[in-house]
């Protein structure tokens, strides 16, 4: 029973006492801000078809269903083609500072509004990684995801550095940015332009007025206590998030799997066949048909496929078998993206999967791109960022929006 009651005791203090894996968490916010910032991009011509007004689902449909589901978006607030293109400009700019990790607490918010704006415009452009990137803007909000690999954790490393040698570090940056969301929230609140459920609304509330709390606490408390109580309430939602992104990602392959072993062409071996003589999924003809010729390969795609992803929630429990799932998983992905023509779905489930990567080989990425920024720039091997993480939001002398 003692042994027990320290267990979890020792499992409180963990999921209590830190942030977990930073890591996978940095490479979740590049993979998620980096599928929506390119799709944006390749679809930029197209943007007006899909989500603008001269797309066929207009805006008056979209508003008589808006206001059936109560959905977010900000694209109601306006039909004109100018509101439009402003918030198109502002996902893709809330994505760009999001993947370089820029205020990432800040930029988590506004990437969440972008994509659930354009997203809730046309409901029915997208598919499944559409769907995936939905979820994942929202919980990135609840996240601590700028502690490595971020333009914040520099910062940061660079202001402890300033406080060693004695001198005062101030952020006017953050102060600025919460007052301009402070006023925007006011502003929209008070026309009544928050048409949708107040689920959004309310998250966006929260968070602004946290990062008041956390500048107030930073600043004034006069003991260590409010403080701590704060990074350990910033760490049980970083933590909660976590586990819904491992929960979500097996919930997908479990139920993908076992809906598949239902199918007939999935028990007899010939279901990867089909897809690849369909225009709509042939980028590569020549390709395509060079794998369906082969009644091995399709045969071996299939019931891999099936074997993968119902077997993969299973072996959670053992590292290394999980780690090669993992990988298969990913080179599912990827070979999908290429001869199926679906590169933002691919890249969305891999930016899931990245949840469950070991450290070990983050840590192995971390330090070649580290000696590669080295050899390209020799004057970045001498401030070339180390694999500890930051402290995200360095108490008395750091305020606004933390990473």
């Amino acid at each position: 029973m003692n042994r027990f009651s320290l267990s979890v005791s020792a499992a409180i203090a963990r999921v209590t006492g830190s942030a977990l894996a930073p890591y996978q968490s940095a490479v979740v916010r590049i993979g998620f801000s980096a599928t929506w910032l390119l799709f944006l991009l390749r679809e930029f011509p197209h943007r007006q078809e899909l989500y603008g007004p001269d797309g066929p689902w207009n805006w008056e449909l979209a508003r008589q269903l808006i206001d059936t589901n109560g959905a977010f978006t900000v694209l109601m607030w306006s039909d004109g083609r100018a509101w439009f293109e402003a918030v198109y400009l502002f996902a893709l700019i809330a994505a760009a500072l999001l993947l370089v990790g820029w205020r990432t607490r800040a930029m988590s918010v506004l990437f969440m509004v972008g994509v659930l704006s354009l997203q809730n415009r046309s409901v029915f452009v997208g598919d499944g990684g559409d769907n995936v990137l939905h979820l994942m803007s929202i919980y990135l909000v609840f996240m601590r995801c700028g502690r490595v690999w971020s333009l914040d954790a520099r910062r940061a490393r660079r202001a402890d550095e300033a406080r060693a040698r004695g001198e005062r570090v101030t952020d006017r940056v953050g102060p600025a940015l919460w007052a301009a969301a402070g006023f925007v929230l006011v502003a929209v609140t008070v026309a009544g332009r928050f048409h949708s459920d107040w689920t959004v609304p309310a998250l966006l509330w929260a968070a602004w007025a946290a990062q008041a709390l956390w500048w107030v606490v930073g600043r004034r408390a006069k003991s260590a206590e409010p403080r701590v109580l704060l990074d350990v309430i910033a760490d049980i939602l970083h933590n909660g998030a976590l586990v819904v992104i491992m929960a979500e990602a097996c919930l997908i392959y479990a139920t993908a799997g076992w809906y598949k072993i239902q199918g007939s062409r999935w028990q007899d071996g010939t279901a990867a066949y089909y897809p690849l003589h369909l225009d709509y999924f042939s980028p590569w003809p020549g390709l395509a048909d060079l794998l369906a010729g082969s009644g091995t390969m399709v045969l071996l795609a299939t019931y891999g496929t099936v074997i993968v992803q119902v077997a993969f929630p299973f072996t959670l429990a053992n590292r290394r078998l999980k780690n090669v799932l993992l990988a298969l998983m990913m080179t599912e992905h990827a070979v999908i993206a290429v001869l199926l023509g679906l590169p933002f779905f691919s890249l969305a489930m891999i930016a899931t999967d990245a949840v469950f990567l070991p450290t070990t080989f983050l840590h192995r990425v971390g330090g070649w791109a580290a000696r590669a920024r080295g050899r390209l720039s020799p004057g970045a091997r001498r401030t070339a960022p180390t694999d500890t993480p930051v402290e995200e939001n360095p108490g008395r002398t750091h305020v606004g929006f933390p990473a």
